[in-house]
């Protein structure tokens, strides 16, 4: 009995000495620091703009109401068929505005003149999918101040702007993209570390950005037609050996 009883006590001796050295593995194990790697990917496209803005503001003076009116419709005659000949149809043409200002009301009355006196201000947005004849026009105001048209020179009417709307019709594919990208840095990254890439532990999307294809300073950037969609993922692995 005494036998048995020394060999029963040495196997749960043996097991206790067993179970702490795997408690003591785990822990040591547990303690160990997670091995991750953070990298970006990048995705861009070179896209046109699919819509234009182009806001017109005209003015005309006369010194009565009823001449300056007279004035004003002359130029607006005159801008649709400037218009109407570039291939822009009526519903693509909406008068926004039309300000009157009598200037005989005004605190400096005294040294206005008379042929003056009434001012009409017209602003007409012309709004398209046509963007390459809708930049042509803008460009072409020239042809408009010969007809006698004259236009405000406030930012107004500073030309055509373009923006691109299809974005949506992008985003998957940049963002496969992007993600790929950012793999094959991640898998460079641990193979020359003895690694190699594990499952994603967290990632970002990024930001979908619309920038002009040519970065020009002190530039206004939407009135360019060219642009180019970018995309940065953020992406950390696993590292595991």
């Amino acid at each position: 009995m005494k036998f048995v009883g020394v060999v029963a006590a040495l196997l749960l001796g043996a097991g206790i000495a067993l179970a702490g050295w795997f408690v003591g593995t785990s822990l040591v194990e547990s303690r160990q620091p997670l091995r991750t790697v953070t990298v970006k990917g990048l995705s861009e496209r070179a896209v046109q703009a699919d819509l234009g803005f182009w806001p017109i503001r005209f003015v005309a003076t006369g010194p009565s109401l009823e001449a300056a009116r007279a004035s004003l419709e002359n130029s607006e005659s005159a801008v649709r068929s400037f218009l109407d000949a570039r291939g822009f149809s009526e519903d693509e043409i909406q008068v926004q505005n039309v300000l009157v200002e009598d200037r005989a009301a005004g605190y400096n009355s005294s040294s206005m003149n008379d042929d003056y006196r009434f001012v009409l201000t017209e602003d007409m947005l012309v709004t398209t999918s046509k963007v390459s004849e809708l930049a042509d026009a803008s460009r072409s105001v020239a042809d408009l101040l010969r007809q006698g048209v004259v236009f405000s020179s406030d930012s107004y009417s500073a030309g055509a702007s373009f923006v691109f709307t299809n974005i949506n019709d992008l985003k998957s594919e940049m963002l496969t993209e992007a993600t790929t990208r950012a793999k094959e840095t991640a898998a460079q990254f641990a193979t020359e570390s003895g690694a190699r890439v594990g499952d994603i532990q967290s990632a970002n999307q990024g930001v979908f950005e619309i920038l002009p294809a040519v970065d020009i300073p002190n530039d206004r950037p939407e009135k360019q037609i060219d642009k180019k969609v970018r995309v940065v993922t953020t992406i950390t692995y696993f590292l595991v050996d």
